[in-house]
């Protein structure tokens, strides 16, 4: 790969995310040749953000039945129409970067992390589900759980901002909503309570964490900037700037700090101790 292809690829103009992801493709490139294909046609082949990740998501949603090309445009229609979608992943990828130990770089998200794929594929899905193509929003949710193990139902309203750690086991229901800034980890659930219609799934406000294994259930509320303790199950609401920990869970004192989905403290002191 020459320097003089790169050049044929400019940047989009004032996206720094871009500008770092393909920065950090071409590092990656020098130091692992063997990736040299794989990145190029995923990132450096690519003029915008957006075109790198409806790529990358095509690639791996599509199947002999549903062609990756096919995707592509589908989700190229997707973000031409509705340029929250791509200001979304922008924020998404932040929000992995910074709150996620493991994540070192803001390619790493973009080219490996099922939680990320899944948050970007149900974007798309969720704008065909507004547009009234149901069939193939529910074929794209179907697609998200056979290859990453996490079901999220088309018409569930998430925020930007999102983090999503692990992502396997992840389930969020019809009605569900998750406002920005809000972080969970594997096995979670934002489900129902029986066979009852209607408004029936949990409203997560903005700036929760909700640890890992928690089951939230019902049309309840989980008030800003609190936080569910890992393996809690969640039946009440949960007022704002609270922890809840239990089966079933119980508030048990304050957050710990303004911000619990940064600060990713799932910690929960003992009694005695302080919250």
């Amino acid at each position: 790969m020459s320097k003089s292809v790169e050049r044929n690829q400019p940047l989009a103009v004032c996206d720094p995310v871009w500008e770092r992801v393909r920065g950090e493709a071409e590092e990656m490139t020098a130091g692992e040749p063997i990736l040299a294909s794989f990145l190029y046609s995923t990132i450096l082949n690519h003029r915008e953000f957006n075109d790198a990740v409806a790529y990358h998501l095509a690639q791996k949603l599509g199947n002999a039945e549903v062609h990756p090309m096919q995707l592509r445009e589908l989700f190229d229609e997707a973000l031409r129409a509705a340029p929250e979608i791509g200001e979304a992943y922008r924020a998404d990828i932040v929000a992995y970067y910074e709150r996620d130990p493991a994540c070192h770089s803001y390619i790493q998200p973009l080219l490996y992390f099922k939680g990320f794929h899944s948050l970007q594929a149900y974007r798309v899905a969720h704008w065909l589900w507004g547009q009234g193509r149901k069939a193939m929003a529910l074929y794209i949710q179907n697609r998200i759980s056979d290859l990453f193990s996490v079901d999220i139902h088309p018409a569930a309203r998430i925020g930007r901002g999102v983090f999503i750690d692990h992502a396997t086991g992840i389930v969020i229901g019809e009605t569900a909503v998750v406002e920005d800034d809000v972080s969970m980890l594997h096995g979670v659930t934002l489900g129902g309570t029986g066979k009852e219609q209607g408004d029936r799934h949990p409203k997560v406000r903005r700036g929760v964490l909700i640890s890992v294994g928690s089951k939230v259930l019902g049309n309840i509320e989980i008030g800003e900037y609190s936080r569910i303790g890992a393996g809690s199950v969640v039946l009440h609401n949960v007022p704002a700037h609270c922890t809840a920990v239990g089966v079933p869970a119980k508030i048990v004192g304050c957050a710990g700090c303004d911000k619990p989905a940064h600060a990713m403290d799932q910690m929960i002191k003992e009694e005695g101790e302080g919250i």
